[in-house]
């Protein structure tokens, strides 16, 4: 069984990155505890009410943790490091991440219509639909092509690929 593992999936916007690692959590998180961490590359994601308690905290440059009964939520003015961020969420045995393509983990490329071919010496494997002519593409053989469309095939790879992040 896993424990600490992670696995990152990459790609042009509306390829479909979302939507896969959506389909792939509700698999896993039937066995597994699952983790998800989303990259905010322009930085506009919203978490807070302005003028809010939570909000001002957030403003004063400090650390800042907002538990509810049903959730607890994280304000960090600062990036972090894969390692920090999977010692804040453990326990987890996936820790499923979308974007950071500069993190050393096994990638996932995900596509659809056509492949962007930049991706391709950052990633492991790619996930493509039958939109996208593969005859067109030049792939280098080390990397797995899998069905964009099958999450079982996903997360077969992903057991069998994820990298230990956790000690």
């Amino acid at each position: 069984m896993a424990k600490g593992c992670a696995v990152a999936f990459t790609g042009p916007s509306n390829s479909g990155k979302t939507t896969l690692i959506e389909k792939v959590a509700r698999r896993l998180i039937a066995e597994y505890r699952v983790a998800i961490v989303k990259h905010d590359p322009k930085d506009k994601a919203v978490f807070d009410t302005e003028g809010k308690d939570s909000w001002k905290f957030s403003q004063t440059g400090a650390d800042v943790v907002v538990v509810s009964p049903s959730r607890t939520t994280y304000f960090s003015p600062r990036t972090r490091t894969i390692e920090e961020i999977a010692a804040m969420t453990a326990p987890f045995d996936y820790l499923l991440v979308e974007g950071l393509k500069t993190l050393p983990l096994p990638r996932i490329a995900v596509f659809r219509g056509e492949v962007d071919e930049s991706y391709l010496p950052h990633s492991e494997a790619l996930a493509v639909d039958d939109t996208v002519d593969l005859n067109v593409v030049s792939l280098p053989a080390t990397l797995d092509v899998l069905d964009l469309n099958d999450v079982d095939m996903v997360v077969d790879w992903i057991k069998k690929h994820a990298k230990a992040v956790l000690s």
